[in-house]
């Protein structure tokens, strides 16, 4: 009885001494206060639960969204939609429990709000409605990155999913873009008209041409030769037939049988 309660108290013992990192996830053990300088990777990791512990943290890619109005270089504010795309660096996971904390989601918001307000500043209202979103964004990531680089976590992406220009300027940039796609559809419409005017006068030029060569080509002598071969050929029909021609160009009047 007693040895069967000794190894129970063992084996609890052990289970307690246990600590399990899952996947994703990066464990810091710590000594009487004091933490290690280590990191153990996901696994089954042993230590003395009297003295030590171990602290378990994620190193997965988090999703931190934020609303929040954004100064334009025109002095507009823009609200917008935000999705940081953040991790912990693994090896860096002591220096983060140390410095930061183990919930330094608010350093990371207000590390993004300074560097937004930096970048956003000198682009106008409208460039963070256009094709210029991801260079805004890149940007804000690399300010992001020269503050929390240093520090282990990783900014993936800064990602603007809903930009709301202020309604005025909205209203004036579907204006804008309505009288773009008018003038792209007369500059067609003109296009089309100049090139079927082109194609008529090519035409009317190829007929001309053609016409001019006839006429020069066609000259009196020719048509008498052509005159005289025709009457030949008819002259050999069995029909009778009366020849009238005044020395230069005959005439026929043709007798039926």
């Amino acid at each position: 009885m007693k040895n069967r309660i000794i190894l129970i108290v063992a084996i609890a013992t052990i289970l307690s001494s246990c600590a399990v990192i899952r996947p994703g996830e990066v464990g810091v053990k710590q000594k009487l206060g004091r933490l290690s300088d280590k990191t153990n990777a996901s696994g089954v990791v042993l230590y003395n639960p009297f003295i030590s512990k171990i602290i378990k943290v994620s190193v997965q890619t988090n999703n931190l969204e934020l609303s929040l109005n954004l100064p334009s270089k025109e002095g507009l504010s823009v609200n917008s939609q935000i999705s940081i795309l953040y991790k912990l660096i693994p090896e860096q996971a002591p220096f983060v429990i140390k410095n930061l904390g183990l919930e330094y989601e608010p350093i990371i918001s207000n590390v993004f709000r300074s560097a937004s307000s930096d970048i956003c500043s000198q682009y106008f209202a409208k460039d963070l409605h256009s094709g210029m979103r991801a260079e805004i964004e890149k940007a804000i990531k690399e300010k992001m990155m020269e503050i929390l680089g240093n520090q282990g976590v990783q900014i993936d992406a800064v990602l603007m999913k809903s930009i709301q220009l202020p309604e005025d300027l909205s209203n004036s940039i579907e204006r804008k873009l309505q009288a773009e796609q008018d003038v792209m559809r007369m500059e067609f419409t003109l296009k089309q008209a100049k090139l079927e005017a082109e194609k008529k006068v090519i035409e009317a030029q190829g007929t001309s041409d053609a016409q001019k060569i006839i006429s020069q080509g066609l000259t009196d002598e020719i048509i008498k030769i052509r005159s005289i071969e025709a009457f030949l050929e008819l002259s050999k029909s069995p029909n009778s037939k009366v020849i009238i021609t005044d020395g230069k160009t005959p005439f026929l009047i043709n007798n039926e049988k």
